[in-house]
């Protein structure tokens, strides 16, 4: 696996301990009979193992020379397939084909596309079932923040809208060939949608996410008149919900999210 520097193809810093390299493919358990989607294979040190253990392995790949010495290295083995690919463009359930099994995945998330690239596995959530990735440690702080905390946004309410999210290790700059300037860390994201559960659909629930932390300064009633909502049904709202009129959207659990949006979109 690799870690691409700001832009790709202009540096990547390959994932050099061994351990690290180990414990990534433990994280995603068994795959004796399953199918594995690599983003970002690199070298293949990962791919390595996992072309061991998995039933059928397909890395992703977007480097041109990289992704002609993975096929060259693992030419002998027809249970991988390597594709040259940006992971953006990936549609994952013709990956998984006719598998009874949804896909296990596992990725290093280059820096500047980490948001989009969690967010194209959201949209694959009915064919993911677990995905182990490693991204900027930073990244994985706010995917995995509580509400009332700094770190909770957008990204964090959304993350666990789709999925249980677990921060499994922390590897230092020291981890990788050459060393990046940043920590990283490897977060494991087990698919467990809450839509339902919460009575809410996607495609209005999300955009009004984004609304109430449009300006995160702000206080959620603020964000919420400036993306349209009619000020005494915001006050309504709010109420009902338990919900202080002072407060902001990081303060806000996904529960009392989803128990306002309902009150606003019945308005």
């Amino acid at each position: 696996m690799q870690r691409r520097a700001e832009r790709p193809r202009l540096g990547q810093n390959f994932l050099v301990s061994v351990t690290a390299q180990a414990a990534i493919a433990d994280a995603l358990g068994d795959v004796a009979d399953r199918t594995v989607v690599e983003i970002g294979p690199g070298r293949g040190a990962i791919t390595a193992l996992l072309a061991a253990r998995a039933r059928r392995l397909v890395a992703i790949e977007l480097d041109r020379q990289l992704a002609a010495r993975l096929r060259e290295q693992f030419a002998g083995r027809a249970s991988v397939e390597v594709l040259e690919q940006d992971a953006l463009a990936a549609d994952f359930a013709a990956l998984r084909g006719e598998d009874a099994d949804k896909l296990l995945v596992v990725g290093n998330l280059p820096y500047y596309i980490t948001s989009d690239i969690l967010l194209r596995l959201f949209r694959f959530h009915a064919v993911v079932e677990r995905a182990v990735v490693m991204i900027q440690r930073e990244v994985a702080d706010r995917v995995a923040a509580h509400p009332g905390t700094s770190d909770y946004g957008v990204l964090s309410a959304t993350a666990q809208m789709y999925a249980r999210v677990e921060k499994l290790m922390t590897l230092p700059p020291s981890a990788f060939s050459p060393a990046p300037q940043v920590h990283s860390t490897v977060v494991r994201l087990t698919m467990a949608p809450r839509f339902e559960e919460l009575a809410v659909e996607p495609e209005g629930f999300l955009p009004f996410v984004r609304s109430c932390f449009a300006q995160k300064r702000k206080m959620l009633g603020k964000n919420l008149r400036n993306a349209g909502f009619e000020a005494g049904a915001i006050a309504a709202g709010l109420e009902a919900c338990g919900i202080s009129a002072q407060a902001r959207a990081e303060v806000v659990d996904l529960e009392k999210m989803a128990c306002l949006w309902q009150r606003l979109a019945a308005r």
